[in-house]
């Protein structure tokens, strides 16, 4: 096929011999399946900002530091180098996570190297060494699906273990080979103790992976494994070896409304009462 303007450089460094097709085109990026020497790899190619449909990426940045204070101020003030270098960070992002979560355990596509704007990264296939399906065109016995689900749980809690929420989880990011499911698609992923969403994006990864699985296994849609895992995290105990088990106690103790309400009278009233002893004392 005809090489996109985005690959062409790569192949004029030698890093890619040829592109072989176009596997897919999403909201933040297309990717094609490239040949490099004797092996068969993916390149992602981001799109530009403009061109990007993905939603409240503003959301995603947050908590995601830029040590260079220059680049810090172009980035506030919104200015062409501001956004190249944003471009950047969105990018690298990517990279950043695939090595991190990697290392914890999470089975990922293995990167090979961000080159302005695109991602080099492993083929994963299947048995006949085809692409591998994503999950949404799996179809599996409840057996497969509660197994597979336990693995993907463990693969968030590992992921929230170094401080990643992955932001974006579902059965379109997931693909399954052989082996088992693995994780893709991590530039928007979040560093879980800087942004204040990461909460809120944990829970909806979990309930999105929760709910497909659980077409299959209806159970599963019983189970609260966000819950867990970020109670364990705010209290500094999870850890990579932690074995989760979706049960979580919620704390149903209804507020006493009356006792509160007292409370705040009896402080107001105590307010009052010194003001109005402050006011006796000026006037004598």
């Amino acid at each position: 096929m005809k090489t996109p303007k985005r690959i062409q450089p790569l192949i004029d460094e030698g890093l890619v011999d040829e592109v072989i097709s176009q596997l897919m085109s999403g909201k933040e990026a297309t990717v094609y399946a490239v040949r490099c020497g004797d092996e068969i790899r993916c390149a992602k190619v981001y799109k530009e900002a403009a061109q990007r449909s993905f939603k409240k990426a503003a959301q995603y940045n947050e908590g995601r530091k830029v040590k260079n204070s220059r680049r810090a101020r172009a980035m506030e003030k919104g200015s062409k180098f501001g956004r190249k270098q944003q471009e950047e960070i969105w990018q690298n992002a990517e990279v950043d996570a695939l090595y991190k979560v990697a290392d914890a355990g999470v089975r990922v596509p293995v990167p090979y190297g961000c080159y302005d704007g695109v991602l080099l990264m492993e083929l994963i296939t299947d048995d006949d060494g085809d692409v591998a399906p994503r999950l949404n065109d799996v179809e599996m016995p409840a057996e497969q699906a509660i197994e597979d689900h336990q693995v993907v749980m463990n693969y968030v809690m590992r992921m929230l273990c170094v401080g990643l929420v992955h932001g974006d989880l579902s059965e379109f990011n997931v693909l399954v080979d052989e082996y088992g499911p693995v994780i893709i698609d991590l530039p928007q992923a979040v560093d879980a103790a800087a942004n204040n969403n990461a909460k809120a994006m944990l829970k909806r990864d979990v309930q999105n992976m929760t709910q497909y699985y659980g077409q299959f296994a209806p159970e599963l849609l019983n189970t609260h494994y966000a819950e867990e895992m970020w109670a364990l995290f705010q209290a500094g105990e999870l850890d990579l070896d932690y074995e989760l088990t979706g049960q979580f106690k919620f704390n149903n103790k209804k507020a006493n409304v009356n006792s509160v309400l007292d409370e705040i009278k009896a402080a107001f009233e105590e307010m009052k009462e010194k003001e109005e002893a402050i006011a006796a004392s000026m006037e004598e």
